[in-house]
């Protein structure tokens, strides 16, 4: 009876070492979670017990430590859940972010695995909800997309005399005629046609009386016919037009050689002044841009992936989708830093990172594994006797087995 028992505390005793000696060996894992055996006493309907078995291997989920990599396809979760990720056609779970950028615009791992999330509509707009997909980064270009909304705010000075201290610029109409253009002051802004060429917008500002101005627009160096009336009151606030805006329409035989289309935008200076000081602008702001190729891409807080583009542009392509569970320790590891749902787990519960009980995503940084060397290595002491006191159990069993066999 007394071998049995010695032997099954051998046998739990070398279990945990392989525990200890896995831990030890993954301590610079990515994303590992460390494990530890729990036992459990043998009975046999008999006072005394048959000695001792492993019931479990159970896994600590606790967060690791987050480590700058400045990689910014490096990711870690900052909080609870886990990657939802594709490995060989399974949906498996990892803490694991070192990802890489595939000739084909998936995010993977080492080993394979792909992340999943949240595609985007025809609008560029994320579409959180529904069942996350594995994720693909378009690396088409970025289409130009012609300037439609201008805001500026600036201030005019109210010292300023009505018909004196004119400049004058000489510029043409839209037959190639001269025309002199008067002003006091004057703001200009690049803005883009339908086929992303740059056009340089020119306004220029003349007071014609009391608290009024007039406003004249150019598009490289052409004159465009529609005189714009400005109206301040007396406290130098704008009052007129009373939306702050005007249209600028910009015919494309006319302006643009004919190629692109017409080019039409909402001028809007609401918050302009006009007070007793140095005409300036304060902000000036377009909507328009060219065309542009895709050099990179960056993952913000929310997990949402950015294209960024030559033309100083950046879209989302979606969204990464975060996965947690009820019970974490019934997540089944299947190697590569991954897990697989089971019963004991429960159902995924899966989300946007930092929405619900769910995590945020640090770009640049990795989850190191949660092991703890000073205490594994405690441990493996305290293992290592058991062992050895199990092994003296079966000596003495033996001296007392030889000692009766040595009876006559």
């Amino acid at each position: 009876m007394g071998f049995s028992q010695a032997l099954s505390g051998l046998n739990a005793a070398a279990n945990s070492l392989d525990v200890l000696g896995n831990n030890i060996a993954n301590s610079q894992t990515v994303g590992y979670k460390s494990g530890s055996a729990q036992f459990a006493d043998v009975f046999a309907n008999s006072q005394v017990g048959l000695g001792t078995r492993v019931s479990a291997v159970l896994q600590n989920f606790n967060s690791g430590n987050l480590e700058a990599t400045n990689r910014p396809l490096d990711l870690g979760i900052s909080g609870q859940g886990f990657f939802r990720m594709e490995q060989n056609g399974q949906v498996v779970y990892s803490r694991n972010g070192q990802l890489t950028l595939t000739p084909d615009g998936y995010l993977q791992n080492a080993a394979g695995a792909r992340v999943m999330g949240y595609g985007v509509d025809a609008q560029g707009n994320v579409q959180v909800g529904g069942q996350p997909q594995v994720l693909q980064i378009d690396a088409d270009e970025m289409p130009a997309s012609a300037t439609t909304d201008v805001k500026t705010t600036f201030n005019l000075d109210a010292r300023t005399v009505a018909g004196e201290d004119l400049n004058n610029m000489t510029l043409s109409d839209t037959a190639g005629n001269k025309v002199d253009v008067d002003y006091h002051y004057s703001n200009n802004f690049t803005s883009y046609d339908s086929l992303g060429n740059p056009r340089n917008v020119t306004v220029y500002y003349e007071k014609t009386g009391p608290n009024t101005w007039q406003a004249t627009a150019a598009m490289d160096g052409k004159v465009l016919d529609q005189p714009m009336d400005l109206q301040f009151d007396q406290n130098g606030q704008l009052v007129a037009p009373a939306d702050g805006k005007f249209q600028l329409n910009f015919a494309s035989a006319d302006y643009l050689d004919g190629a692109p289309a017409d080019l039409s935008m909402t001028l809007d200076i609401t918050g302009s002044t006009q007070f007793g000081n140095n005409a300036s602008t304060s902000s000036l702001t377009q909507n328009g841009y060219t065309s542009g190729a895709l050099v990179g891409i960056s993952i913000q807080d929310d997990g949402t992936v950015m294209r960024n583009y030559a033309n100083e542009q950046s879209r989302p392509a979606g969204q990464i989708a975060l996965a947690n569970f009820r019970n974490p320790e019934g997540l089944k590891p299947t190697g590569d830093n991954a897990w697989v749902a089971t019963d004991a787990s429960g159902q995924e519960m899966v989300g946007a990172p930092g929405t619900g009980m769910l995590g945020g995503i640090e770009s640049g940084t990795v989850e190191t594994s949660n092991v703890d060397m000073s205490r594994e290595l405690v441990n493996m002491i305290v293992t290592q006797r058991a062992y050895q006191a199990n092994s003296q159990t079966i000596k003495t069993q033996d001296e007392v087995l030889q000692t009766a066999i040595n009876l006559r």
